[in-house]
Order: structure tokens, then C-alpha cells, then sequence
């Protein structure tokens, strides 16, 4: 029996990769793809979405969303994955056309069609924040909502205090975790390390000798370049495909628990901070008179703290074949 999934992505060259694993996987059924202005403008993560879903053979509606944060200035990513958003490399314009419509309706006409889909959220939340605003009821049709986004209590990706995705629009990002949706929140610190694709792993992906396999290497190589730039380490870190990972086996997330998460939209220091509750007195009847006003709020964020770097790869792999 197959899964429904609705993608939100700002379609760069590490959200192709994730949107594959979803297209390719045997027992999800893609409804729609919606795209929000991100790691590239609005229209250039459109052309990227509609060329990854004919790289893949597939047939899934591709819808155009908002252009901009709710209420900051756009603010590109540009450097990490190129001006195009898969490396520069020159990949032809796609056949297909986007979707009539705007994204925020499609994902409310679907998820409101489809009871028990997953939200999978791969860029800045505008689109989701906006659905959810409009009509706060989708909310119960939805099983789970995997964010790719955050830093749980780590360094960040774009200041020392945040992720690029929550960092974008925070705003919008806080809007999403208070709505009640059931958030999964896979942090950017998730994709380093023992999960980021070392020289080894590059060259079995190589080897695969497909169509897909080279693309995921190839879209990424700006990326690498950059990774290498901003954190020393040598091969691709893949944030949004480790949260699409989890998404199709949640098992992929190896330790994982509930937090009162709050995201930062005052500071300028700290903007797109999540901001995690670990020590958990909020549900101790112990501690109710305790003085500490973010604690007064019940968990709001399931928050994963270690994945299965080896599964998450062979999951990659397989989507590659």
C-alpha cells in the first residue's frame, strides 16, 4: 500500500537529490511538489523541480509558491549551490510546464484530499506557514511533517546560531511549529560528519554509471566546493535527502525525542535560532511553579538527535539504481 507524500523544496542541488529518493521509492506516492523562493528565486527552484521530476520519469505536479519570506527581504544561496541552484553545469530546460495555481492552494486542496499524508519541507516554511494560517484544520490530515531545518543546540550553517532554512524566514518557521503540526524537526548538523558522503562513497555513487547517480554527484559539485569552504570537511553533506531519508523510514532516526522548540525572530544575533527546550520540566508536575516562561508551553517538536549514517546511504544508493 502506498504512502501519499506532498514535497515543499526550494529547489537546489541537494533538494534534486532528495526529491529522487521520493520519486523513486516503491511504495510513496508523490501527489504534488510545491515550490517556495530559498536556496534559489522562486522561478529558477520551479525549473529545478520540473527538470529533477522528468530526470525521474515521473508524472507529479509542480506548483509555484511564494517569492519571498513573509516579511524579510529574499536572501539567495547562491554561493553554496550556484547561480542555477545545481552547480552551473548547464542542464537543459525542462519540457514540462508548473502546475496551474499557487502553491499554497495545492496544499490545501491536498492535504485536505489525502487524510494521513506526510509533509515533507525542504526549504524556508513560507508556503506551509501561509496554508496553515489560512486553514488551521489541514493540520489533522497531516501524519507527520518532516522539517528539514533547525540546529538543534548546535552551531548553524548560516550564522553561528542557525540554519539556512529557518534563518530564511523565521517568521514563517515559527508560525509552522505552533500550528500543531505534528513537526519532525532534522536538524542541518544531521548530514555531517560520519553522514556526509566521503571520497569512498562518492566513487561507489560513481560507479553506479546511471543517469541519476551521476546527476547527484555532478549538481553537487559547488556544493562540495563550498562544504569544504565553510566546515573543512572533504566530500557532500546532503541535509535535505538525510530528512528525506527519515521521512520514508523512520527508523533512519536512531534517537529522537519530544521538545518544547521555539524559534528566534527578534535578534539579529541569533535570528532562526532553534531555541530547545532539553531539560523537559515543562510535562514534570515538579517543576510547574518553576519560573522559566519558556517551559510553561507543553513539546511541540519530536527532535532527531542521531541517525543511522550507513542505512541513510544505502537508501541513497538504492534510489540511484
Amino acid at each position: 500500500m502506498s504512502r501519499s507524500f506532498i514535497i515543499d523544496t526550494d529547489t537546489a542541488s541537494d533538494d534534486a537529490v532528495a526529491l529522487i529518493m521520493a520519486l523513486r521509492a516503491p511504495d510513496v506516492d508523490v501527489k504534488a511538489i510545491t515550490v517556495v523562493s530559498g536556496n534559489v528565486p522562486l522561478e529558477q527552484g520551479v525549473r529545478n523541480a520540473l527538470y529533477t521530476v522528468e530526470l525521474c520519469g515521473a508524472d507529479v505536479p509542480v506548483y509555484a509558491g511564494a517569492a519571498r519570506p513573509l516579511v524579510r527581504e529574499p536572501s539567495h544561496a547562491d554561493w553554496y549551490h550556484g547561480r542555477d541552484g545545481l552547480g552551473d553545469r548547464g542542464y537543459p530546460a525542462p519540457q514540462r510546464q508548473p502546475a496551474a495555481g499557487h502553491a499554497v492552494d495545492a496544499l490545501l486542496e491536498t492535504i485536505t484530499a489525502n487524510p494521513g499524508i506526510v509533509l515533507v519541507t525542504l526549504g524556508p516554511l513560507t508556503n506551509v506557514a501561509l496554508a496553515v494560517s489560512r486553514a488551521p484544520e489541514i493540520v489533522r490530515n497531516v501524519s507527520r511533517c518532516i522539517v528539514m531545518g533547525g540546529a538543534a543546540c548546535t552551531v548553524g550553517n548560516v550564522t553561528p546560531a542557525a540554519e539556512y532554512n529557518i534563518w530564511c524566514d523565521p517568521e514563517a518557521a515559527r508560525i509552522v511549529f505552533h500550528s500543531g503540526l505534528p513537526v519532525e524537526m532534522i536538524g542541518w548538523e544531521l548530514c555531517r560528519f560520519d553522514a556526509n558522503l566521503n571520497e569512498a562513497d562518492m566513487a561507489y555513487v560513481r560507479g553506479l554509471n546511471t543517469p541519476l547517480a551521476h546527476f547527484t554527484l555532478d549538481c553537487n559539485e559547488t556544493a562540495m566546493q563550498a562544504n569544504f569552504i565553510q566546515t573543512g570537511a572533504v566530500g557532500i553533506s546532503l541535509p535535505d535527502p538525510v530528512a528525506m531519508a527519515v521521512a520514508l523510514d523512520p527508523t533512519i532516526c536512531t534517537r529522537s525525542s519530544k521538545h518544547r522548540v521555539e524559534i528566534e525572530t527578534q535578534s539579529e544575533l541569533t535570528r532562526g535560532m532553534t531555541v530547545v527546550d532539553q531539560l523537559g520540566v515543562a510535562n514534570d508536575e515538579r517543576n510547574r511553579d518553576v519560573w522559566r516562561p519558556l517551559l510553561a508551553n507543553p513539546s511541540n517538536v519530536t527532535v532527531c538527535w542521531e541517525i543511522d549514517a550507513l542505512r541513510w546511504k544505502q537508501m541513497l544508493y538504492q534510489a540511484l539504481v
